[in-house]
């Protein structure tokens, strides 16, 4: 099976990815091939973005559960 790698770390590969993206538009020689570049950037700016929204839920999920345990503890007392 294979690992999952720490979001950090797959932001910095596709920040890396991204670069290379941008240079290859800058070689690229027909609108053909600048017309894959641009289709290739628009998946990882996605990924990228997929990663954020997905740390934005954890955040949201962890005030979630916070406040479902103070609600208990009040509950409780």
């Amino acid at each position: 099976m294979k690992k999952h790698f720490p979001p950090d770390e797959m932001r910095k590969d596709l920040d890396n990815l991204l670069a290379k993206i941008n240079a290859l538009e800058v070689s690229a020689p027909d609108d053909y091939q600048k017309g894959i570049v641009k289709v290739l950037r628009v998946l990882v700016e996605g990924q990228i973005h997929s990663i954020n929204e997905f740390e934005h839920l954890k955040k949201a999920i962890d005030l979630v559960t916070l406040q479902l345990f103070d609600t208990q503890n009040k509950i409780n007392s």
